[in-house]
């Protein structure tokens, strides 16, 4: 069971207003796929299922994968009956034939996971010669810029583990993310068979300045994410 099934209807509704979802991560992501009528796009890790929509809104013709049942179940109250949304892990053998993909989307999970390397190399298995991987993940420097400002000194070079719990409407849900540096994301994009064709580092959406006065500055002048766009090689 994952620890966000417990807490899918929350983190639902929590993910459609918030600054970092609705107004930072999911709009630089959209704007990296850019035109996607007619692409076949595997969202990898699609949570509750707004990028889904989204992508699906723009023409794209979906299909999404979750590790979390209880995600999934909200992805399939949003998406409609008919929507291809599985319970799949992304660090297991996809559920996909190989070339199935013109783009597969990563929206903030890669961090979730010790090891890449099993992930990336479905992510290229199912992607055609020349198709996207669009990927956004924890900025290698926002956890270190954190304990630094605490009077901790990390180990930015390293790869470790750090556990967290988060409020998620009046529930806490405990998380454990991966940190690594740059340099380990790039290497493990490489070795995995794709290409780096652009990094990212975007502000929040232009409207985030009013609805989040205070935090928006944050966001503006010290990123969370790293979104990268890789192709198939």
């Amino acid at each position: 069971m994952s620890d966000y099934d417990a807490v899918a209807e929350a983190y639902d509704l929590d993910n459609e207003k918030s600054l970092q979802n609705a107004y930072y991560e999911r709009p630089a992501t959209l704007a990296l796929a850019g035109d996607v009528a007619g692409r076949r796009i595997l969202d990898a890790g699609c949570g509750a299922g707004p990028l889904f929509a989204a992508l699906r809104d723009r023409g794209a013709v979906v299909s999404g994968i979750d590790v979390s049942t209880g995600m999934v179940e909200r992805a399939r109250l949003r998406l409609g009956a008919a929507a291809d949304v599985r319970v799949a892990d992304i660090a297991g053998p996809l559920p996909f034939a190989d070339e199935e993909f013109d783009d597969v989307v990563a929206s903030l999970v890669l961090h979730y996971l010790e090891d890449w390397g099993p992930a990336l190399t479905e992510f290229r298995r199912v992607l055609r010669t020349g198709g996207r991987l669009i990927a956004s993940v924890n900025h290698p420097t926002a956890e270190y810029i954190i304990e630094r400002m605490q009077g901790r000194r990390p180990d930015y070079f390293a790869v470790y583990s750090q556990a967290g719990e988060w409020p998620v409407g009046d529930q806490m849900v405990k998380v454990t993310f991966w940190n690594r540096p740059l340099h380990a994301m790039t290497d493990a994009f490489t070795a995995a068979g794709f290409r780096i064709t652009r990094i990212s580092e975007p502000p929040p959406a232009p409207e985030a300045r009013e609805l989040f006065p205070e935090d928006y500055h944050l966001l503006a002048t010290a990123p969370s994410f790293l979104f990268f766009v890789l192709e198939a090689a």
